[in-house]
């Protein structure tokens, strides 16, 4: 089950990725080795350790394959199905490919496939281990030593890897042509390019659900905790009603005054002219009287 990995996420999408990815790979390198213009640093390494020690190419490839998985332990790097998939696929893929693919072609179409190797290589790459579900052997070592510095870029880190090996292979007596410095040189930079563009986002990290309150009951579990009772709010559109005030007085309305005694009449003995003391004629309304009515402060 450890090869498996976690594939409860996204499985179908992961699986895909990562066949896919395995199988352009095979694919890349059948075009590498057709186009005769070199190969890949660490084949070149294994013809050097081959010839070296008097192994099949096949052998030391078995060979150098599980050295490399003994570097994974320090690197706390853990197999999964990439890996093991990585080493059965490809090969199945390469020798299939080289049969379909002729040989003996001009050097413009050997160009061209010793380019497009090393492009749809580094597209390989970026899809198999975008799927998340474990590198290859060689790839292991750049994916955990990335892990463990993450300081460190993809491009440098498997840009001194490839130059190192293919230096070491070339002093065995390995034959280095000018695909394998193109490939050296160019399959870092290109495997960090594709790697964001085709990996698979992680699954998400579940969250604890927020605490609820001594003797409530959360969200979603059970019966709803009950909110204090509150007034209800008056509809809207409902007039809201006012205080009872006094009814002010219509405008024009005369103020009364207070009752004065009738004047005398004209010719009543001792009475004066009217005119004379000013009593037929109504007194001026004051100020204070005009504001009664409205609620105004006399003084």
């Amino acid at each position: 089950m450890a090869l498996l990995g976690n594939l409860r996420h996204r499985p179908a999408r992961r699986l895909t990725r990562l066949f896919a990815g395995l199988v352009l790979y095979g694919v890349s390198m059948a075009m590498m080795i057709r186009s005769g213009l070199g190969l890949d640093p660490w084949d070149v390494f294994h013809q050097g350790l081959a010839r070296q020690t008097g192994l099949s190419f096949g052998t030391v490839t078995i060979a150098v394959g599980a050295l490399v998985l003994l570097l994974w332990i320090p690197l706390r790097q853990r197999p999964g199905l990439g890996t093991v998939s990585n080493v059965v696929v490809i090969g199945l893929v390469v020798d299939a490919t080289v049969a379909l693919l002729p040989a003996g072609l001009p050097l413009p179409v050997r160009a061209g496939l010793l380019l497009g190797g090393i492009v749809a290589n580094g597209a390989a790459t970026g899809l198999y281990l975008g799927a998340r579900l474990g590198p290859g052997p060689r790839d292991g070592l750049m994916t955990g030593y990335v892990a463990r510095r993450p300081g460190r870029s993809v491009r440098l880190v498997r840009t001194v890897i490839e130059v190192t090996v293919l230096a070491l292979g070339w002093l065995l007596g390995g034959t280095v042509g000018v695909g394998t410095v193109g490939y050296a040189l160019g399959i870092g930079p290109l495997t960090q390019f594709f790697i964001p563009r085709f990996a698979v986002p992680p699954a998400p990290v579940p969250t604890d659900p927020p605490r609820a309150a001594p003797g409530a009951t959360a969200p979603g579990a059970g019966t709803p905790v009950p909110a204090e009772p509150t007034e209800p709010a008056p509809r809207v559109g409902t007039p809201v009603p006012a205080e009872p005030t006094e009814p002010a007085p219509r405008v024009g309305t005369p103020v009364p005054t207070a009752p004065t005694d009738p004047p005398p009449r004209v010719g009543t003995p001792g009475a004066e002219p009217p005119h004379a003391s000013g009593a037929g004629r109504p007194g001026p309304v004051s100020g204070a009287t005009a504001l009664q009515g409205f609620g105004g402060d006399p003084r």
